[in-house]
């Protein structure tokens, strides 16, 4: 079974990856998966759980940005500037982590820049996050001239 390392917290199956920390968001790997079903009680109410943490649990064939048997969020992500290079972080979930299979360590790279939920004005990620973005708009947004 491969692993979705955008998933969803409700999931039976659903561990925390990591935890969203720092100014620019960027997930923190933890060495070992906790369960979401322990870890959401402690969460403020209130706090949607994926703003502090994410969350891996299968890959789906009714996900939204399934396309065929890939994964199009990670044909997205990896469709953006790489960033750069450097180590890969250490992750529990890469030998069954579907962006791993399918883009190896370009999805690697970017993984920890990814973020479950969108901020509403940062025009960039909403487009990345919606499975009708193509790579060709993505392209475009980024060649455009800033307001």
């Amino acid at each position: 079974m491969e692993w979705c390392p955008s998933g969803a917290p409700d999931r039976p199956e659903s561990v925390v990856l990591g935890v969203r920390s720092g100014e620019d968001g960027r997930v923190a790997y933890l060495a070992d998966p906790l369960p979401a079903a322990e870890v959401a009680g402690m969460i403020p109410e209130g706090i949607p759980p994926t703003r502090i943490l994410r969350f891996a649990s299968h890959c789906v064939s009714e996900c939204a940005n399934r396309v065929g048997t890939a994964c199009g969020l990670i044909d997205r992500v990896t469709a953006l500037p790489a960033p750069a290079a450097g180590a890969v972080p250490r992750c529990h979930l890469r030998a069954h982590c579907k962006w791993w299979r399918q883009s190896g360590l370009a999805a690697c790279h970017r993984c920890p820049a990814v973020a479950t939920a969108t901020p509403p004005d940062d025009t960039l990620t909403a487009l990345v996050a919606d499975p009708a973005t193509t790579r060709e708009q993505l392209a475009a947004h980024l060649a455009a001239p800033a307001d």
